[in-house]
């Protein structure tokens, strides 16, 4: 019998190596090797970039599995252990099961058994980072998250360039027994041997099973609420990690179909990842040390400027060449370009450099800005947001390959990712104690704004095809400040006092997320009419919170009797990722 890992510092280190491995291989599968082999197949960018989106989205709200996590026990195989072992039994499950589904005619039925998988990959997280929590030293932390990110690293590598690299020798369809295989050897030898720490039982609060998740996920949500809420660098925060963190398009699946089209063979794909990857975990490491040095929003101001400038230079490149708009894989001939090859070697490796040393900065400045009382909370909705922007880019990138041709989108991408640098000089924790309404003015700002772009849905609807081949890329985003909406809503309900609008507000809040499914019916004038009217009550709503005095966060921002606003009051140890 294996030894257990958790019980020796050494073991713990290789235990959460080993573990993120598993949380790498599926992405860097999907992302890469998968995507690589639709694209050869005559898959579109644009569903390609819809297929690895919808990849990340169970990520975006991986939070609401906490609740779950930590309700549901299992005495006899360990608490965390006993969800790590579930899923990564249905992890491998669904990755069998795509062998038997036909591709590109099943894409469909695809995607929904990869989404069902990635769902169990986000809740194994959240059961990994809780172990980790409560089983590693506080002296083996920093390097316990340093392997953890360089596990999830190489467990990409092996996902995505270890299995195009062996296509060639084994075929696409053995592939997905390998990943299968890499998974269910880390259970064997990492997870079963586990003897999981016994925990102090939960206070008893009378709730039982879904009715406590339920009542965890609404404190976690107001929580959150009201944490972005509490200073300008927090809310600052929000909108920062909404926008994609820099150029993403050579990081997601664009690079890949772009070595597809270029004619590149599978194993010259899978060495152009496996030196990405290579060299991104070379720029994460000297990313961390120089923004120490040199401070965090420094470092990441030339970061994430550094990381268009690759992008936008592929794109020149391309339009120099006349390489504008996808073209079937295999229609040059089948031999490889060597200008277009050469290029995306050069962007790539230059890009990735970059990507690298913005990752692991992001994710301290994140900490930075939160409030410590709910740290925890806080960053984990911080991180799933930033999930959702992969999740968007992801989708956004590809339908723009697809209308508007590979150099506009490059150039777009390199645009799009400098936005995000006008909230730096914000992201910065409050050092002097703000004024008792400040949240409150916030919730009334963000309500105005949100209001406002609910209404603009109403002509967006209306004469959408003006803007032609940009009218779905418009609509994506417009999907984004309708969800935000929602949420707002939902939050503001759970804190309000019970009236009409706490039995309103979420009623509503589901017809803005309803508009999404328009996708999947025919643009009728009932359909139009019903999406027009819950964006009118959507915007009369947050118009009136925006005229509101939001009590609530008021009182929530008020200090206990003789002890003042500020550092004093905000003293608490930050978050591990």
């Amino acid at each position: 019998m294996l030894p257990n890992p958790l019980a020796t510092r050494n073991g713990r280190l290789a235990a959460f190596f080993g573990l993120y491995i598993t949380e790498g291989i599926p992405l860097g599968f999907v992302a890469t090797a998968v995507a690589f082999q639709l694209r050869k197949m005559g898959v579109g960018p644009a569903e390609i970039g819809a297929f690895v989106g919808s990849f990340y989205l169970p990520w975006a709200f991986k939070w609401a599995f906490g609740p779950l996590v930590d309700v549901f026990r299992s005495k006899r195989f360990g608490h965390r252990r006993a969800w790590i072992i579930g899923c990564q039994v249905v992890m491998v499950a669904t990755l069998l099961m795509l062998i038997a589904v036909p591709l590109p005619g099943s894409l469909a039925l695809f995607t929904g058994i990869l989404f069902v998988h990635n769902l169990f990959a986000a809740t194994q997280d959240v059961a990994i980072d809780g172990l980790a929590c409560n089983t590693l030293k506080a002296d083996e932390r920093g390097l316990a998250n340093g392997l953890m990110f360089a596990g999830a690293a190489i467990g990409s590598a092996i996902g995505g360039a270890g299995v195009l690299m062996l296509m060639p020798y084994t075929g696409f369809q053995a592939s997905f027994f390998m990943v299968a295989g890499a998974i269910l050897l880390i259970t064997l030898l990492v997870v079963l041997p586990m003897t999981e720490p016994e925990e102090a039982p939960r206070a008893d609060d009378g709730r039982v099973g879904l009715a406590r998740v339920a009542h965890d996920m609404k404190t976690f949500s107001v929580d959150a609420f009201r944490a972005f809420l509490a200073s300008r660098g927090a809310l600052a925060g929000v909108a920062f990690n909404l926008l994609p963190a820099g150029a993403m398009a050579l990081g997601m699946a664009l690079r890949t179909t772009l070595a597809a089209e270029f004619g590149m063979s599978d194993a010259e794909s899978g060495r152009l990842v496996l030196w990405s990857d290579i060299i991104s975990a070379v720029g994460m490491i000297l990313g961390g040390w120089l923004s120490d040095r040199y401070g965090r929003r420094l470092t990441l101001f030339v970061y994430i400027a550094l990381m268009s400038l690759p992008v936008a230079w592929l794109g020149w490149k391309l339009q120099q060449l006349g390489y504008v708009m996808p073209v079937a894989p295999g229609s040059g001939g089948g031999a490889a370009n060597p200008a277009l090859v050469s290029a995306l070697w050069m962007a790539s490796m230059a890009h990735t450099f970059f990507l690298g040393l913005m990752y692991g900065t992001r994710s301290a400045i994140m900490m930075d800005v939160t409030t410590p009382k709910v740290a925890g909370t806080q960053f984990t909705a911080y991180m799933a947001m930033a999930n959702l922007a992969l999740a968007y880019s992801a989708t956004w990138l590809g339908l723009s390959a697809e209308n508007l041709g590979y150099p506009r989108t490059l150039f777009i991408d390199a645009c799009v990712g400098l936005l995000s640098l006008v909230l730096i000089p914000v992201l910065v924790a409050s050092k002097t104690a703000e004024e008792v309404d400040a949240p409150a003015r916030r919730a009334r700002w963000v309500a105005g704004v949100l209001a406002l772009l609910c209404l603009a849905w109403l002509p967006f609807s209306l004469w959408g095809e003006q803007l032609g081949k940009a009218q779905g890329i418009v609509a994506l985003f417009f999907t984004l400040f309708l969800v935000c909406a929602a949420v707002v809503l939902l939050a503001a309900a759970a804190l309000w006092e019970k009236g009409w609008f706490t039995r309103v507000a979420p009623w509503v809040a589901l017809g803005l997320l309803a508009i999404y499914a328009r996708r999947w019916v025919d643009p009728t004038p009932w359909v139009q009419a019903l999406t027009g009217m819950a964006a009118v009550a959507g915007a009369v709503l947050l118009a009136w919170l925006a005229r509101q005095p939001w009590t609530a966060l008021t009182a929530a921002a008020e200090p206990p009797a003789g002890q003042p606003l500020g550092d004093a009051a905000l003293g608490a140890v930050r978050p591990i990722n």
